[in-house]
């Protein structure tokens, strides 16, 4: 059985502005869910990113006996490829704040042939209680496989291996057209936190879904994957069902 994390955005994005993270604590804890990933997009005022706001938001999901992911929408790299490493800063802090064992950020502009820069990321989270994991996103930018792999074998050669992983999202692949299964082929052996959604309508007027049982993608894909990462649930629950959306995807989810 695999751990399950609850994304806040689940619930609704204009939700979690309206009525605060805290809020759906009690909802992800019952639901067997073993964590709740926080985002940073979705809190209604920069007072909420403060750090004793996420301070008093981390003890609360403790309270309810879970870990966090702390997901931003900050690229790790700017749209000419430079490291920035303010941004990344930024991030591990409030993900020091918010207690979280992963921090994730998006790619953003990194060239597949460029420098990574490890020795100075590998600084940055250096005593870092977060794992940095940076997750394919839903533009070209940031969005192809070749821009990963690039970076792997960049920090390789630069001798940081280990200094970041990857958040695998299924979904977000097929904005800029790129087949979830190829991806997997080849990034697998990065991926430490995935995020499971399907994916309707076409061109830029893609939603994210519940994937259906026997949803063949989300199936083979996630068998190309790690087993023992943790598994995101990143899909709108019906907002009728709430509770019961969250206990039916989260067991299923675990087994799938």
């Amino acid at each position: 059985m695999s751990e399950v994390v609850i994304v806040a955005s689940a619930f609704g994005a204009d939700a979690i502005r309206r009525d605060g993270h805290e809020a759906w604590l009690e909802v992800v804890a019952r639901s067997g869910a073993t964590a709740f990933e926080v985002r940073r997009e979705l809190f209604a005022s920069e007072a909420q990113a403060g750090l004793p706001a996420l301070r008093t938001l981390g003890e609360a999901i403790a309270a309810h006996g879970m870990w966090s992911v702390y997901s931003t929408p900050a690229t790790l790299y700017t749209a000419v490829g430079e490291l920035d490493e303010a941004a990344l800063r930024l991030a591990l802090d409030e993900a020091a704040a918010l207690g979280a064992r992963f921090v994730k950020l998006q790619l953003g502009g990194f060239g597949s042939d460029a420098h990574a820069n490890g020795a100075t990321i590998a600084a940055c989270v250096r005593g870092s209680t977060a794992r940095l994991v940076i997750e394919n996103g839903q533009l070209r930018e940031g969005g192809l496989i070749a821009q990963f792999a690039g970076l792997f074998e960049a920090l390789e050669r630069e001798g940081y291996a280990d200094a970041l992983g990857m958040t695998f999202d299924i979904g977000n692949w097929q904005w800029p057209g790129v087949a979830p299964r190829d991806a997997a082929r080849q990034l697998a052996a990065h991926v430490e936190y995935i995020h499971c959604k399907a994916v309707v309508g076409e061109g830029a007027r893609r939603f994210a879904a519940a994937p259906a049982a026997d949803d063949p993608l989300c199936a083979d894909v996630l068998q190309l994957l790690p087993r023992d990462v943790p598994r995101g649930i990143e899909f709108p629950f019906d907002p009728s069902r709430v509770a019961a959306d969250a206990a039916h995807y989260v067991a299923w989810l675990a087994a799938a």
